[in-house]
């Protein structure tokens, strides 16, 4: 027997396949069950296009044409977040799901954004459509916990991420870049950075391990990348600033943009400079960003508690030597084994 958690259960695993595409828009699936079965499904796969809930009804009149009406009167559609009640890049989903006559909604979330928030549902309970809400309420929360940060705190998702020696270094002292973990952590960096909107590194990790900061070790779309240069030091020739991705320059010069490079000027960048940046990205509508380092950055973060998840790599190597690792206090949600490394990962409950 097929129960509304199951059902939701593949609400979210359709969500799941728009990671990396909608941002700033949530991720949303959607699934239509007529006479004890799923006739339609669908997900909102990349933003300014259809949402979830039209591309599962699409599929539904593709598939049953002269009979989808009559499908659809019976239907009843569960949908991971409460369906859109405002004409934003697409018409209002609740609409259409009145304008099919379904008999049923149900839904994880309520959408906490103000033009939403309540305002689906209570178009769909008018239209004489029953409702339940709730269902796999905090799985649902967790997938879109990127969106509802934007949301409710004006700032985006934050995680920071590093790796640590078995004696607890970070990077080494002479500036030279040494690698810590294996080939499979690096890969699984590269998949990261595809679900994030961007990344971030300081001036210093720019400048010991020029990095790329792209996805080359996976498939999908490179993040925005994010470098803090107060006075402009780090050279042009630097691979931050080749066109693969675009690059935002954090600074105390200038702002302007050249080609992919754009410079944003800020003030006092020694004073609460992650509340500064975290800002700053809401503005540019980035809903989630890793922080790579350098350690300083990243203790400005954690000292200013700023962050919502770290993912901490410790590897079996020794230095005995090297800039200490950043400490964290977090609840360690989950713990794994890639090749000799373990992977941590922690939540701050108190962001």
């Amino acid at each position: 027997m097929m129960t509304d958690e199951l059902y939701m259960q593949r609400c979210l695993e359709l969500a799941n396949l728009g990671m990396g595409n909608v941002s700033p828009n949530p991720l949303v699936g959607c699934v239509i069950v007529s006479d004890q079965k799923i006739i339609g499904e669908g997900y909102h796969a990349k933003y300014g296009e259809a949402h979830a809930e039209v591309n599962a009804i699409h599929s539904v009149i593709e598939k049953y044409a002269d009979q989808a009406a009559g499908l659809l009167a019976r239907a009843t559609v569960y949908v991971s977040l409460e369906p859109c009640a405002h004409f934003g890049k697409t018409p209002p989903c609740a609409d259409l799901l009145v304008r099919h006559r379904v008999k049923k909604v149900v839904i994880g979330n309520r959408d906490p954004f103000a033009d939403v928030d309540g305002k689906g549902i209570e178009k769909l309970k008018n239209a004489g459509i029953a409702v339940v809400t709730g269902v796999l309420e905090q799985e649902c929360s967790q997938l879109n916990r990127r969106f509802f940060t934007r949301i409710r705190k004006q700032r985006p998702y934050i995680i920071l991420k590093w790796a640590s020696t078995a004696d607890g270094y970070f990077a080494p002292k002479d500036v030279a870049q040494r690698w810590i973990t294996g080939t499979m952590a690096k890969q699984l960096v590269h998949k990261w950075r595809t679900e994030e909107d961007a990344v971030l590194v300081g001036k210093l990790t720019a400048l010991a391990d020029n990095p790329q900061l792209n996805v080359r070790e996976w498939q999908g779309k490179n993040p925005i990348r994010i470098v803090i240069d107060r006075n402009l030091e780090i050279p042009l020739s630097n691979n931050l600033f080749n066109d693969v991705a675009k690059t935002v320059v954090f600074n105390e010069q200038k702002t302007e943009v050249q080609n992919n490079i754009h410079y944003i000027q800020m003030e006092d960048m020694q004073y609460y400079l992650p509340q500064k940046i975290a800002f700053q990205l809401y503005l540019m509508d980035i809903q989630s960003v890793i922080i790579e380092g350098g350690a300083n950055i990243l203790h400005q973060f954690i000292k200013g508690n700023l962050w919502d998840e770290a993912r901490v790599f410790n590897s079996n190597k020794i230095w005995k030597e090297g800039i200490p690792s950043p400490q964290i206090n977090g609840v360690i949600t989950d713990q794994f084994n890639i090749e000799t490394d373990t992977l941590t990962i922690y939540q701050n409950n108190h962001s």
